[in-house]
Formats: structure tokens, sequence, C-alpha cells
């Protein structure tokens, strides 16, 4: 069992699409950051969505995707808007 499950949000599903984006470890997941893996996972996976990016982002951060800041929301949701244009 990966380490990555330990993590929160971090389900079976999502581990195996971080395992594919070439993250095996918690710590790769933390210096990649969670907007350099969400477009990694993004580019072979058209279901990734706002959703997944406020996981990644919990996971990094040790918390639910719930009981991230509003600050970190906005910024994650900015993302978002930019990258999909």
């Amino acid at each position: 069992m990966s380490k990555l499950l330990h993590l929160p949000n971090i389900s079976q599903e999502l581990e195996q699409k971080l395992i594919k984006a070439g993250i095996e470890k918690p710590e790769q997941l933390r210096e990649k950051g969670s907007r350099n893996v969400f477009v990694k996972i993004k580019s072979f996976d058209s279901s990734t969505c706002y959703n997944m990016l406020l996981a990644l982002e919990g996971a990094i951060q040790g918390k639910l995707a719930d009981e991230l800041d509003e600050n970190t929301k906005n910024e994650l949701k900015l993302f978002m808007e930019i990258f999909n244009q």
C-alpha cells in the first residue's frame, strides 16, 4: 500500500492517477504542488475538475478539502478559470 493513501482526500482511484503522473510518495506531491500535479493528471484524464484540485491541495496541507481556508479555495478557483481558458 502506498503512503499516498494515508493522506486526506486520496482515494484508491486518485492514488492510481497520481502514480500514473509519476507521483508515488507524499513528498513528491508536496514538491510538485497541487497545481502542477493537477495539470499532469489533466494531460491524460479529461475528467479532472476543481474538486480534484481541492483534494490535492488538501492532501498537501494535511486537511480535508472542505477544511481549506477560503483564500486557498479562491486562489485555486482563479487558477481553474485561467487554466480552462
